[in-house]
């Protein structure tokens, strides 16, 4: 098996579209440097770090349900415990890991997340 560089999740709720579609499955793929730092260059980011977490996350979910796109608008407006599930996900594939004889990511170390430096939800 191939070394694993994206991953299926379910979010807890799922995003409510506007048309009242749910959608709750989706695809997260490893971030790249870029992906932590272009963000750092965005205005909304510089007016408030909190921002940083909903950029991140936009560039890395690659597919959520049947919407053709997922940008910072669908981030914003997902769930306060979706949005914590995905930087939750987000800490196990990007934190410390090495990849067993399968390719499968498995978190190194004691198991406690850091958060990249964009806090949990609601901290500023």
């Amino acid at each position: 098996m191939a070394f694993q560089t994206e991953v299926e999740f379910t979010l807890p709720k799922g995003y409510l579209d506007g048309d009242g579609q749910l959608h709750k499955s989706g695809v997260m793929r490893l971030a790249t440097a870029a992906d932590e730092i272009l963000p750092l260059k965005d205005p909304r980011v510089q007016q408030n770090q909190a921002y940083l977490v909903i950029i991140v996350l936009a560039r890395v979910v690659t597919k959520l349900g049947s919407l053709p796109d997922v940008n910072t608008k669908v981030i914003e407006n997902l769930f306060a415990s979706d949005l914590s599930y995905l930087q939750t996900l987000y800490e196990r594939l990007n934190g410390e890991a090495v990849a067993d004889e399968d390719g499968a990511l498995a978190g190194a170390g004691n198991g406690h997340a850091e958060r990249r430096g964009f806090g949990a939800v609601g901290e500023a």
